[in-house]
């Protein structure tokens, strides 16, 4: 549930600039080749785009309403400590996840994260730990991890509620969602609430850079998400054939 539409969203806009860097001009011939190898990933577009217009207007009438009143409602400093509450509630899944992808030394970061945030900054809601060296990285996920392990991305696909996607991605959101402390919470309340809070934050960041977007928003989007992927996976390096040959 976490796993929103929007908040991937989110994702895919705010890290748009380094996306766009990798991004050939318009009047580059290589534009058309991006073109083709998104497009080619993309075998379920039109049940893509029935989805993806779904979770649009689940989000006009619903989501971005209720973003927009926290927005208003929520003091900066108080917005600031749920974001670092949940990212260090994410720090579990990070570590796993370099521990499997053997990165030794980003698995030693992330624990000092989590255990210095954790206590020195009450439960997380402070990020000490950025402060004494040891910084927030881009995050890890059994979505990467499967990379790392040789696993091929497969199709796009965007689903109801939890939003764009691939078949790799899709796989990985179960082993995810095991590793986050919400779930496990048995007072129904604190969880509804705690999950329906971090996805209405993770909204309300998107309120001040959601006309980024250009053009045909499906398309950007989905060329976004397989971009960010990427970067993810490569660990910053964007590859020369961006959307690749991993079909299976």
């Amino acid at each position: 549930m976490k796993n929103v539409f929007l908040v991937l969203l989110l994702v895919c806009v705010s890290t748009l600039g380094a996306c766009a860097s990798k991004q050939p001009r318009a009047e580059d011939p290589g534009t058309e080749y991006l073109d083709e190898t998104a497009s080619s990933q993309d075998s379920l577009e039109s049940f893509n785009r029935a989805m993806f217009s779904f979770n649009l207007t689940l989000d006009k009438w619903i989501l971005k309403p209720v973003a927009k009143t926290y927005d208003w409602v929520t003091p900066n400093f108080a917005q600031r400590g749920i974001r670092n509450f949940f990212g260090n509630l994410g720090e579990i899944n990070n570590i796993v996840n370099d521990i499997l992808q053997w990165k030794w030394k980003q698995a030693g970061n992330d624990t000092g994260r989590f255990i210095t945030n954790t206590t020195l900054g009450i439960g997380g809601l402070f990020d000490v730990a950025e402060k004494i060296g040891l910084p927030d990285g881009d995050g890890e996920d059994f979505g990467q991890t499967f990379a790392k392990w040789g696993m091929g991305q497969g199709t796009y696909l965007v689903l109801p509620l939890l939003g764009p996607t691939t078949i790799r991605d899709g796989i990985a959101i179960p082993f995810d969602s095991a590793l986050d402390p919400v779930n496990y919470i048995n007072d129904d309340p604190w969880l509804y609430g705690l999950t329906a809070l971090e996805i209405i934050d993770l909204r309300a960041q998107l309120l001040e850079v959601e006309d980024l977007a250009s053009g045909d928003l499906y398309v950007f989007v989905r060329d976004a998400y397989l971009q960010r992927r990427d970067y993810l996976i490569n660990d910053g390096e964007v590859a020369e054939d961006t959307f690749g040959d991993e079909d299976w």
